[in-house]
């Protein structure tokens, strides 16, 4: 066994070649990289103390190849080469020829160590050793060791065969001719590697972990169900999975370990394990592995989801509520006009009114144009856009909703232009009318208060492009009567959006729990970590956003994501959701983002 038994190997394989690589643990993460090894061509030695595993790592390998084979993406002569090079052992004697060994055993410092301190005293003085790890510290690890400067971590991604992110660890310790050798292993593989230091939860997880902990604690603290919690971030942010039903996928226990080790680096409570994540472990409803977690699943390991006490009950949605056939939108931006389209495509009478006539002429002319699009894509046909168009009419006055069944107000974030906006619809709409703001971070109670009728005002969360995004934060004050609520709900029915229910506070669900996550990668900038390009990188190959935060930024608007981040540390007080002063220091030099041509990207001027 090791280079003599690979001479077509090893007479051209420098020392830091890395051609034959040993990897101990095969669990699910440890048996996806050895088909990432085995694939790329290099001689890959599995190691378990438990026999089982090591089998299982075998019969996970065929499967995988078997379908390559299937789906002609390699020959049955390529699968059964890839097959002879994987060769499984239960000692880590095994380990002795290796060039590279990479640990992923579970996260448990004192296992980690017993393995490190067992290779050092087989392998080569020359093999490097890499931790898998997302939580521990490689620094004190490598410390433990005989060789310090050839320890790394090299953090895969699950399921490591599809995933692209590699994070590349190095501690003070580390040799950099280890780094490039692990560096160029990770291309070869067609990984996308990133350099970054020692620290728990590296990039991706340091910012997603963060973000799926407060998506635990909004669900503990009943602020909102779990599937609306799920749903609001998939539509609201076009992510692959809700925080909850990732963290089921994760593994709770395994969330909590890295918290854990996150808040002892930070100490920061956005990183102190939520209190459910301690019951759910302690309980052993650890997720999709154990059958339950935040969900309940058909058995364990399964991902189908069944149904259980918390499910919500098919309810009819138009029960108690009020009949709504004509809709009054206020406002002339981007954000009014994309409700007017949305209303009028569904078949609502829509009044768009605006400051004057001009404005609200122009407004429907943006709509014309949006519907021309689509009838040009098509996704509509040429009657149903002059069928919409014919339903706005517009206006310069809020006079004209003195018959709208709903009023739904999209005009400047600022709490007084909409509490002067409030005071005028109380006036003008008629008794019974539904009154609709559309603020993503105002308190819609103080909107409410601007009225002599508080129980007919609720909020209406549009997303921006209202016609295309989905979701709809349908906001509760402490004051909206039940059928308001209730006949908002089967609006967003009738015009084709997921409403999802929460409480009046700063955020809702969506800016609650993705504002913070922007607000901590700007502060890993800050602090040198990393980089942005690396930032975002890991964001999208590591966590499947369709933006990383940086490119997300400059879109919002810097100055938008400021007012949105003051309003949530105002709110909840926490120290952790304070303004990166950097960001602060953009939008006071009139750097905004792709509006201005600037933001933290440069940006050609249009």
């Amino acid at each position: 066994m090791g280079p003599q038994s690979t001479p077509d190997l090893s007479t051209e394989a420098s020392p830091l070649s890395l051609s034959t690589v040993a990897v101990v643990g095969l669990g699910t993460m440890g048996t996806g990289i050895a088909e990432v090894l085995t694939r790329a061509g290099r001689e890959v030695i599995g190691i378990d103390t438990d026999e089982a595993a090591a089998r299982n790592a075998v019969t996970a390998l065929e499967a995988a190849t078997a379908r390559a084979v299937q789906r002609e993406r390699i020959t049955e002569r390529e699968r059964q080469d890839i097959l002879a090079r994987f060769r499984t052992f239960t000692d880590l004697q095994a380990a002795a020829d290796a060039d590279l060994v990479i640990e992923v055993v579970p996260e448990d410092y004192e296992l980690k160590r017993q393995v490190f301190a067992g290779l050092d005293a087989v392998v080569r003085p020359d093999t490097i050793l890499a931790t898998g790890t997302n939580a521990l510290s490689v620094t004190r690890l490598a410390a433990d060791s005989q060789r310090p400067e050839r320890v790394l971590g090299v953090h895969f991604f699950n399921p490591a065969p599809a995933m692209k992110l590699v994070e590349v660890v190095s501690s003070v310790l580390t040799a950099p001719t280890a780094v490039a050798a692990v560096t160029e292993l990770a291309h070869a593989l067609g990984k996308d590697p990133i350099a970054v230091g020692d620290r728990a939860g590296f990039v991706a997880d340091g910012l997603l972990f963060g973000y799926l902990n407060q998506a635990a604690a909004m669900y503990e603290s009943k602020y909102a169900t779990r599937e609306d919690i799920d749903a609001a971030m998939r539509l609201g942010c076009g992510l692959p999975m809700g925080p909850l039903a990732l963290l089921d996928l994760i593994g709770v226990d395994t969330a909590r370990t890295v918290l854990e080790a996150m808040y002892a680096d930070s100490q920061d409570r956005l990183h102190a394990p939520a209190p459910i994540l301690g019951q759910l472990a302690e309980a052993g409803l650890t997720g999709r592995k154990a059958g339950r977690g935040f969900y309940t699943y058909d058995a364990p390991g399964d991902s189908t989801v069944v149904p259980d006490a918390e499910s919500p009950a098919d309810a009819d949605e138009l029960a108690g509520g009020r009949t709504v056939s004509s809709v009054g939108v206020a406002g002339s931006g981007t954000m009014a006009s994309g409700i007017a389209e949305v209303f009028a495509k569904a078949g609502f009478k829509v009044v768009l009114a605006a400051r004057s006539p001009e404005k609200a002429e122009k407004a429907k002319a943006r709509i014309a144009k949006s519907l021309g699009r689509s009838v040009d894509k098509g996704r509509l046909s040429a009657e149903a856009r002059d069928t919409a168009l014919a339903a706005i009419t517009p206006a310069g006055s809020l006079d004209a909703f003195a018959d709208v069944d709903l009023a739904v107000e999209a005009v400047a974030e600022d709490l007084a232009v909409k509490q002067e906006l409030f005071k005028t619809l109380d006036k003008v709409c008629k008794p019974g009318a539904v009154l609709a703001t559309t603020t993503s971070s105002l308190p819609v109670v103080a909107c409410a208060r601007a009225t002599s009728r508080p129980e007919d005002v609720i909020g209406m969360h549009f997303f921006n492009p209202a016609p295309a995004m989905k979701l709809v934060e349908v906001v509760r004050t402490v004051l909206t009567a039940d059928d308001v609520h209730a006949t908002v709900r089967a609006v967003c029915a009738k015009v084709r959006k997921h409403p999802v229910d929460c409480g009046d506070r700063a955020g809702f669900i969506v800016n609650a729990l993705l504002f913070p996550y922007l607000n901590n990668a700007i502060k890993m900038v800050e602090e040198h970590y990393a980089t942005l390009d690396d930032i975002d990188a890991a964001m999208k190959l590591g966590g499947g956003y369709p933006m990383g935060p940086f490119e997300l930024l400059d879109v919002v608007g810097l100055d938008v994501s400021l007012a949105i981040e003051k309003v949530l540390h105002a709110e909840f007080r926490d120290p952790g959701l304070a303004p990166a002063p950097l960001l602060e220091h953009l939008v006071a030099a009139g750097c905004l983002g792709r509006k201005t041509g600037r933001g933290f990207r440069e940006y050609a001027r249009r």
